[in-house]
């Protein structure tokens, strides 16, 4: 008699990680976001050369180390010694969101740096958390005296004002001035894991809309409606995507899991219109 084990495939394997927000594995949902492109991914190895790299840091570290002798440590490791950074020559790069090309590289965006830079903080149990400032992800670290604010894309630790002249362009240009204006540590809101991998893969989604790469672009959606599975608005473009690839009856249940739940959208009509004719094609 032989025994079979079925492998999951790579969506089964993220819906698996990411059915509860009480014990959310951050690095490995994030890591293997990459199985799509590399499906021959161990993200167990991710895992591990993590560790490694963790304890590399710790032997650098008296067992009583202060808070901030060990934030200072860490800075010291991650962004001088292995020389992590923002790639700034190709920043749109697919692979700037694959953890474990990250590693390899040491290149990455800045929610990329900050997830593995976070799961060495917390191995240092640092209390670090990951903070969705609008336009760039930051880095939160709270110390005895206060907390700090550090940009991963560059590793610089920023004020208060440097962070409010940050948001001046996007306080502009969505109305928030004057009596609409809000305290600036709104913005500084720990960001929660779930949260964090759905900002990844909509950098992914932003990257592959660009490029019209459809099939690229529904495996990522296909991962966004597993993570949120009322984002509505994640499956009218998943329908629309399936639409150009000519998977008529996917995308058409897809536009009509959108419509029965978007009633008040501004573009219920044109989605209407465009379900019909797909409908109309399947006749």
């Amino acid at each position: 008699m032989s025994l079979r084990y079925d492998t999951p495939t790579p969506l089964a394997y993220f819906e698996s990680l990411v059915q509860s927000d009480e014990h959310f594995p951050l690095l490995e949902a994030a890591a293997s976001l990459a199985q799509d492109e590399y499906p021959e991914l161990d993200v167990q190895q991710v895992l591990g050369d993590m560790d490694q790299l963790l304890a590399r840091l710790k032997r650098r570290l008296p067992a009583d180390a202060a808070p901030l002798a060990r934030l200072r440590a860490l800075n010291q490791f991650f962004f001088h010694d292995l020389g992590f950074g923002g790639n700034v020559n190709d920043y749109y790069d697919p692979d700037n969101s694959f953890l474990h090309v990250v590693l390899r590289t040491r290149r990455g965006i800045p929610i990329s740096l900050a997830v593995l830079w976070i799961e060495l903080a917390q191995g240092l149990n640092l209390h670090a958390r990951g903070i969705s400032f609008p336009g760039h992800f930051m880095l939160k670290v709270s110390l005895p005296k206060g907390q700090v604010v550090i940009d991963p894309f560059t590793g610089r630790s920023l004020s208060r004002e440097e962070l409010a002249e940050r948001l001046e362009p996007y306080k502009r240009s969505n109305g928030l001035v004057g009596e609409f204006d809000v305290p600036l540590g709104l913005y500084l809101q720990p960001a929660p894991a779930r949260e964090i991998i759905a900002r990844m893969l909509r950098n992914l989604k932003e990257i592959h809309s660009a490029q019209e790469d459809w099939a690229r672009l529904i495996a990522v959606l296909d991962r966004l409606i597993v993570l949120l599975p009322q984002a509505w608005g994640e499956y009218r473009d998943r329908g629309l995507a399936r639409a150009e690839q000519s998977h008529t009856a996917q995308a058409v249940h897809d536009l009509d899991t959108y419509l029965a739940h978007a009633e008040d959208a501004l573009d219920v009509d044109a989605i209407t219109e465009r379900a019909a004719e797909l409908r109309r094609a399947l006749s």
